[in-house]
């Protein structure tokens, strides 16, 4: 399609849509003929606008006002026409410092990462993990307080997590330590999932030779580990900085409601894993997003074995700064997969 577009036209499309970006208002042709950039007058501009028209790039949102670029319209920039940045190297390190791993499990690094990719693009940050299928290596209980421990789960991708759970009160450290041996003798190559079901088999038919307290510590542990995908969300309240209308924030709220409720959560894997790199949707290109006019940038995260394991973007109006938060997002993706291994 963009080869179907002479040299005026693309130039005069170009202009628009980031005129758009950047206002969120129609664009006229006295406005384009003002910015001083186009050696055409406002009837020669407004000719090439008739012809965008036609071709389906651009509306009118009015009887007398400026254009808008259409959904095709935005695919095709995006496609064709955009000239994506670079990150300053200021702000490769600030992303590195925002997703610092030093005393903080991956939720929290996951978390940080989403809040910070909202706050850098003004849009909704999305992360997602989806639930460890690797072979755990070891398990380790360690008291944090009286009626406190830490529950250290390694994975042999590396992946370390952390969890704290209630213990009963006087338990000691060699009961602690009976709960740690007890579950690394069960590990040995299995996933989380399959030890989480044989463990507690053992201890619903008591054929586990511990004692109460132990049991107990044991089965805080199991039920302290997640089972399904993360998702998290962050920055909710600025996509509705563009909401003018009652019905766009009800397609707004249904938006994260659906997100909220995780049927789509497999889908965002999906869809990240169908490409490499970035990946741009724009309207209702998916069906997750076309009720909401929001556009979605994601990029895949790899752990050491180059497997797709999670997916982080951002979630904004149709006109985003596809220019600056594309290298964002992609930078992030590898930064949080260099922290994986």
């Amino acid at each position: 399609m963009i080869q179907e577009l002479n040299e005026r036209s693309r130039e005069i499309f170009r202009i628009i849509v980031e005129t758009y970006v950047q206002t969120g208002e129609p664009v006229g042709s006295r406005t384009l003929s003002r910015l001083g950039t186009l050696d055409l007058s406002p009837a020669s501009i407004r000719n090439v606008m008739a012809d965008l028209v036609d071709a389906g790039l651009l509306y009118s949102p009015h009887v007398s006002a400026g254009r808008l670029p259409t959904q095709a319209g935005m695919q095709l920039f995006v496609d064709g026409l955009l000239e994506v940045g670079n990150l300053t190297e200021s702000e490769r390190a600030d992303i590195k410092a925002r997703c610092a791993v030093e005393g903080k499990n991956l939720e929290e690094v996951l978390t940080d990462a989403t809040t910070m990719l909202s706050g850098l693009s003004n849009c909704a940050g999305l992360v997602m993990a989806p639930k460890s299928d690797s072979p755990v290596k070891q398990i380790e209980f360690v008291r944090l307080g009286v009626n406190k421990a830490l529950v250290i789960i390694v994975t042999a991708d590396g992946l370390v997590e952390n969890r704290t759970i209630e213990i009963p009160p006087g338990l000691s450290v060699s009961a602690l330590q009976e709960a740690s041996n007890y579950m690394n003798a069960r590990l040995m190559g299995r996933t989380l999932s399959e030890v989480k079901r044989e463990i507690a088999s053992e201890l619903t038919n008591h054929q586990a030779q511990l004692d109460a307290l132990t049991q107990k510590v044991v089965e805080s542990g199991i039920a302290s580990w997640g089972g399904k995908e993360t998702l998290i969300v962050r920055g909710h309240s600025n996509l509705l900085q563009d909401v003018h209308a009652l019905e766009e924030l009800e397609k707004i709220k249904q938006l994260f409601d659906t997100l909220e409720a995780g049927r789509e959560r497999i889908k965002l894997l999906e869809l990240a894993e169908g490409g490499d790199g970035v990946r741009i949707f724009i309207g209702s290109e998916n069906n997750l997003f076309s009720l909401s006019g929001t556009s979605m940038i994601i990029s895949p995260y790899q752990n050491s074995r180059n497997q797709v394991v999670g997916v982080v973007g951002v979630i904004g109006p149709t006109r985003l700064n596809y220019a600056r938060i594309i290298p964002m997002v992609d930078y992030t993706a590898k930064v949080i997969g260099r922290l994986l291994d």
